[in-house]
């Protein structure tokens, strides 16, 4: 890039090929008096102002103020977690977190790390660096809350939503098996176009795709008179005949649930929602991917059963917990139950997991502590 040369241009100067992220970070964030990505007030940030045409450059505009990924050129950086970080700090001190007569809880959401993982893949140089930076980070903000509040007052849970596949490229290197797949294909497939055939559909019969189900054309079975039950079993049956596809499974049997008690399907059973899913529920054969997120092409996507993406490391600490590992099997849904115990109070009412006792055996912080959530 020409930010890249051995000068920089235009008194902007980024290292080439991303050799020396630190410099560039501070490039970014620090230099020209923080006006490239402003922190106090994201919207002034260059970055974005060049890039809508507020403010000349000759590259010209790239999107509109109202695009659809306007911020997302924040958060699939570093940078957006770095904006969030900023914000805690502000908040812990503006609030005087965990210097009341109760508990004070804070959930600090790092999402840059998914932004990155899904566009670039868990093992690329770009989760590498960003890894390295949130690493930091952390250890920064727990200085901070330990000078603030004191990290013995202060139980801190690390945990994220979702575990990550590795993208299905380096997978192929290591001589795995992976794919892409392309749903938006389903309905010229020979088998679909069979079964349109028989159905005496002459339109689209999938009318689209929203991971994890497929919605079908209500229109069509409507004119047509078909038997919205039927219609689903079939077409179920012959998506499961596709590469990429391990089981596919109609609303109908969801709902009624007339379908076997295994692990596998008690996961689909608690994704299910009768008013909101679609009609038909798709599980993708492992290492099987879409190759977009949210609209932005992607190297890797989650949601699937599988142990890749389920497996999520649940960290608690602070206060006068005893280090150790635990290797029986939990859930995240585990934390806030957990969480309650600690303080004395009846878990949300949404909640369903269990409180767990290693964590209330080890000597978490008093009543009076603060606690704080963090998700990478």
């Amino acid at each position: 890039p020409c930010h890249g040369a051995a000068k920089g241009k235009n008194g902007f100067k980024l290292s080439l090929r991303g050799y020396d992220p630190e410099t560039d970070l501070r490039a970014l964030t620090d230099d020209l008096a923080s006006r490239r990505v402003n922190v106090a007030s994201p919207d002034d940030s260059l970055m974005l102002l060049k890039a809508v045409a507020e403010v000349p450059h000759e590259g010209g505009r790239v999107m509109t103020a109202d695009s659809k990924y306007y911020t997302t050129r924040l958060t699939i950086s570093p940078v957006g977690d770095e904006l969030t970080f900023d914000f805690a700090k502000t908040l812990i001190e503006s609030e005087q977190l965990g210097k009341h007569g109760v508990p004070d809880y804070l959930s600090i959401s790092f999402s840059s790390t998914d932004y990155i993982g899904h566009l670039f893949g868990p093992s690329s140089l770009e989760m590498e660096d960003n890894l390295l930076r949130l690493d930091r980070m952390l250890a920064d903000l727990f200085a901070y809350i330990d000078r603030q509040v004191g990290l013995k007052n202060t139980l801190i849970v690390l945990a994220a939503d979702h575990g990550s596949p590795e993208a299905p490229g380096y997978l192929n290197e290591l001589g795995i098996e992976a794919r892409y797949v392309k749903p938006e294909n389903w309905d010229q497939e020979p088998a679909i176009a069979a079964l349109k055939k028989r159905f005496g559909i002459g339109k689209e019969l999938i009318k689209t795709y929203e991971h994890p189900y497929v919605y079908l054309n209500y229109d069509v079975i409507r004119d047509k008179r078909l038997n919205q039950t039927e219609v689903e079993h079939a077409v179920a049956a012959e998506l499961m005949k596709l590469d990429g596809i391990a089981l596919a499974i109609s609303s109908t049997a969801l709902r009624e649930n007339t379908l076997p008690s295994t692990p596998l399907i008690d996961t689909i059973l608690r994704n299910y929602s009768p008013e909101r899913s679609g009609d038909i529920f798709i599980v993708f054969e492992p290492h099987s991917f879409l190759k977009e997120a949210d609209g932005l092409p992607a190297a890797v996507t989650h949601g699937s059963p599988w142990r890749y993406d389920t497996y999520v490391p649940v960290v608690f600490a602070g206060g006068s917990l005893t280090a150790r590992r635990i290797y029986r099997e939990i859930q995240t849904v585990d934390v806030a139950p957990t969480l309650a115990a600690v303080v004395g109070v009846k878990p949300p009412s949404g909640a369903r997991g269990a409180p767990l006792v290693e964590v209330l055996e080890s000597g978490p912080p008093a009543h009076h502590a603060s606690s704080t959530g963090s998700k990478p």
